[in-house]
């Protein structure tokens, strides 16, 4: 969980999300369970991003899995998975869980995750 400012995290999310509005991500933050952040070496840039939400046990939820549009192809996002899931385990969760678009499904299978059934329902 290192510092990390909403102006950094908006320019990274409007780089890599077309939709993205800015929004002030302090909140999410402090109540999520953890989020790792990927830096350019030798830079304070931020070019990745993810967090894991929890249910207060032993449920995780990773989300905003985002990578800088310059960035991508290099890894980052894998390894930013990887990150989060090793640091999820640490902390005693047992079932990850992520949603995602199904262009981003060879993404996901090649960090492990597995298909499974689920129910979704959009509120607004």
């Amino acid at each position: 969980n290192p510092r990390v400012h909403n102006d950094d995290l908006n320019a990274l999310f409007r780089s890599a999300w077309l939709e993205h509005r800015d929004t002030d991500f302090g909140f999410t933050l402090e109540h999520c369970l953890l989020y790792v952040c990927a830096f350019l070496e030798d830079s304070d840039e931020l070019v990745g991003f993810v967090k894991v939400a929890w249910d207060g046990g032993v449920h995780g939820f990773l989300l905003d899995t985002t990578v800088h549009s310059s960035a991508q192809g290099q890894g980052i996002g894998s390894e930013l998975v990887r990150q989060a899931i090793n640091e999820a385990q640490a902390r005693g969760i047992q079932w990850l869980h992520v949603d995602f678009e199904a262009q981003l499904e060879p993404f996901y299978r090649s960090c492990g995750f597995l298909d499974t059934r689920a129910g979704l329902l959009r509120l607004n």
